[in-house]
């Protein structure tokens, strides 16, 4: 028999939440998602985000839901809330995209910073996605799990991060090949360097770290490190991805025929996919030293 032809997904009537759509990546998300045709539920933890980011919305299909995914109960919060609004239908999409950013050589990294980290951008995914299986089993929906292309090759300096998209790509292969006999699917999009609100964060942060250990310590990175945070933000900067170009990729995962596991998005996220797969760890390591000379 010939293989049945499966058709683009048609946006209308159909609901997705993107968490952390406060600012940056999630808000072009969310935007994106809305000219598209879906109706949007953007996850921000305060009220104000909210009303911002309604007040940007030119169609009035995006609708704010306080959540934060570190939260179980906020998180059982906002999954009551969206039924409520959902007129009896149940969530399609969830777009997994909040997250922090955690930087500094491991030596300086906090363990408390470690569990944040983790928290916020592993166990925090995995609790929201957990909370929406029921709906996402009824409507046959999908899920998007963001990461970076730090989820591919980690970085010196981005340890406790690099940690957490590695960890996330694994919960991202594991649900797509657990829920695919379900209806589900599932897919990752890695953007690369983009210019956002965090990379000041990822400096500050950065910063902080050197300041809570011994001066000893502290010195034995400061310069490379440093360094590395100027060169980081510079290159995020001068970066020719946008925003906008992640929120295309994650709306074809959202509605190509047969989505694909893995969208990269920008020249360095699919060059670091490259070098992981092809690059034994000898001259991969060789390519990175000269971030800590």
């Amino acid at each position: 028999m010939p293989a049945v032809r499966r058709l683009p997904v048609t946006p209308n009537g159909r609901s997705v939440l993107v968490t952390g759509a406060s600012s940056g990546l999630g808000e072009a998300c969310a935007l994106r998602l809305e000219r598209a045709g879906f109706s949007v539920f953007a996850g921000v933890r305060k009220e104000a985000d909210g009303e911002a980011l309604a007040g940007r919305s030119g169609l009035g299909r995006i609708t704010a839901v306080r959540v934060d995914v570190t939260d179980r109960v906020s998180i059982a919060s906002a999954a009551e809330e969206i039924a409520s609004l959902g007129d009896g239908r149940p969530l399609w999409g969830l777009v997994n995209n909040a997250g922090i950013c955690v930087s500094g050589p491991l030596e300086c990294v906090d363990p408390e910073r470690l569990r944040q980290q983790l928290d916020t951008n592993v166990v925090g995914q995995l609790a929201v996605t957990q909370a929406f299986l029921p709906d996402l089993r009824r409507s046959r929906g999908r899920i998007v799990n963001v990461t970076s292309g730090l989820g591919s090759i980690a970085l010196p300096y981005m340890g406790a991060y690099a940690a957490a998209q590695f960890a996330k790509e694994a919960l991202t292969d594991v649900l797509r090949r657990e829920l695919r006999s379900q209806g589900i699917g599932v897919s990752v999009v890695q953007p690369g360097a983009i210019m956002t609100p965090i990379w000041s964060k990822v400096s500050t942060g950065g910063e902080a770290a050197l300041a809570g250990v011994g001066s000893e310590v502290a010195e034995l990175y400061r310069a490379p490190f440093l360094r590395f945070l100027r060169q980081n933000e510079a290159g995020a900067a001068g970066s020719g991805t946008r925003p906008e170009d992640f929120a295309a990729a994650v709306v074809r995962a959202l509605t190509a025929a047969r989505p694909r596991s893995r969208y990269r998005v920008g020249d360095d996220a699919r060059r670091a996919g490259a070098l992981a797969r092809v690059l034994p760890d000898p001259v991969l390591d060789r390519y990175l030293r000269p971030l800590t000379a």
